[in-house]
């Protein structure tokens, strides 16, 4: 009897339960009507699709021809092509361009106080967002510290808009490889990244990065670069192999990863021998390089857009140093696509002003021979691998983020269309509408 009792009381208890989890009331639902759906993994588009959205997420993509529930907020893209939310690989956020005319990069050192910077910032930020980037990976500071740390922060609480920004906060070189150069010696002059010597130094100063924040980190493997009298383009090699080894390690044990600035030569090659997860630049990469590359997985973030920015003339040491830049990142982009090596999208803005179209970059890519679609999805689904969110962002399907973008034109008939991105929704939140009904 006593046990009967019992029975019938846990039963009653589960169906109360029951009974309150069918009462209790759902997020509200957003369903948007897409007339073409670019969704950053498949190669081909897909016409009349439905995306509904639940509490930030995607919750399933149908055919138009599916059931509306009613009381669901409708969004009308049935004019546009849908996307994921892009994906920038390579921003800097703290910095201001480098117009000669108003002091290069010094003068972001120098001259802007922190909260100036950190005020840039956040134009920075909002910039990327309504212009679709969702999502950034920021490769470091540019001496302002940990501030892209304090940014994503301000995003993450809503106190500011902008993407979802991963942070390399300060960067790693050595003595002698990094910016501010060519003043006085007997001075003491504030320098744009974390400079090491010696693994011991390397592997401590990557344990200082990552306790404050940094979701990657980011090491210069060159600094400067010349042509020789041979026409050939020379760059500074910076951390010796043994001192990238020690960050790497670290920053793997940390369960994160390590992106190398390398423009070529020995600190390149230095780079991929030390286990790098990403070169960054990459303006003359070899065929043994690109080999080694496919068989350690390693990443490629070209960003070729600065490299025809602000030639010096012709007939200089530092025009002929620009123009080889140029030519050779050319036949390695080229190279890198035949070799079908795993490329992301970046544009190294903050090199270039903020002002500029953060989307130049899908110009370069496709007049270079990636198709439009391949470009894509260099900003989207590919990127999103590299970052350890395949299936969350970059992509367009069901437990995704709803992280959705629209252009009026097609972006795979003319890729530019990237450039005009008329309606930004983040996390299931619309940002802009110039377009929608």
């Amino acid at each position: 009897m006593r046990r009967s009792l019992i029975c019938s009381f846990v039963l009653a208890l589960l169906c109360a339960r029951f009974a309150r989890a069918q009462a209790a009331p759902q997020s509200p639902l957003t369903v948007i009507r897409a007339g073409t759906l670019i969704d950053g993994a498949s190669d081909t588009p897909r016409k009349n699709q439905l995306i509904f959205v639940r509490a930030g997420r995607i919750e399933k993509v149908t055919e138009a021809s599916a059931s509306i529930p009613a009381g669901a907020k409708v969004i009308d893209l049935s004019n546009a092509t849908v996307l994921p939310g892009l994906i920038d690989s390579h921003t800097h956020i703290f910095l201001w361009g480098e117009d000669p005319a108003k002091g290069g990069y010094d003068a972001n050192i120098l001259k802007a106080g922190i909260a100036l910077r950190a005020a840039r910032a956040t134009y920075a930020a909002k910039r990327a967002l309504e212009q679709g980037f969702t999502t950034i990976r920021d490769v470091e500071t540019e001496g302002a510290g940990y501030g892209d740390v304090g940014i994503k922060e301000a995003i993450e609480e809503g106190t500011i808009p902008g993407p979802r920004i991963f942070a390399s906060t300060r960067a790693i070189s050595t003595t002698g490889g990094y910016n501010l150069e060519g003043y006085a010696p007997e001075l003491d002059m504030p320098k744009g990244a974390q400079l090491i010597d010696g693994p011991v130094e390397a592997r401590k100063a990557a344990r200082e990065q990552l306790e404050h924040g940094a979701d990657w980190l980011k090491v210069y493997m060159t600094h400067r670069s010349w042509v020789d009298r041979q026409g050939n383009l020379m760059s500074q090699p910076t951390l010796t192999v043994d001192e990238l080894k020690a960050i790497v390690d670290e920053v793997h044990g940390w369960g994160k990863k390590v992106a190398c600035h390398a423009y070529n030569g020995i600190g390149l090659q230095r780079a991929l021998d030390g286990g790098c997860d990403s070169i960054e630049h990459g303006l003359e990469i070899t065929d043994a390089q690109i080999a080694q590359m496919q068989r350690q997985g390693t990443w490629y973030c070209p960003t070729l857009s600065p490299y025809y920015n602000d030639w010096a003339p012709a007939d200089t040491p530092a025009g002929r140093r620009d123009r080889a830049r140029a030519k050779l990142h050319e036949t390695s982009f080229r190279k890198a696509m035949q070799a079908h090596l795993k490329i992301v999208y970046g544009t190294d803005m903050g090199g270039i002003p903020w002002t500029e179209p953060l989307a130049q970059e899908f110009r370069r890519m496709v007049m270079l021979g990636m198709a439009p679609m391949d470009a894509i999805q260099s900003a989207t689904s590919r990127a999103a691998e590299m970052l350890d969110m395949k299936g969350e962002i970059g992509v367009i399907a069901p437990g995704a983020f709803a992280e959705v973008i629209a252009v009026t034109g097609d972006p795979l008939k003319d890729v530019g269309e990237l450039e005009h991105v008329r309606f930004v929704m983040q996390n299931g939140t619309v940002f802009k509408n110039e377009i929608a009904k």
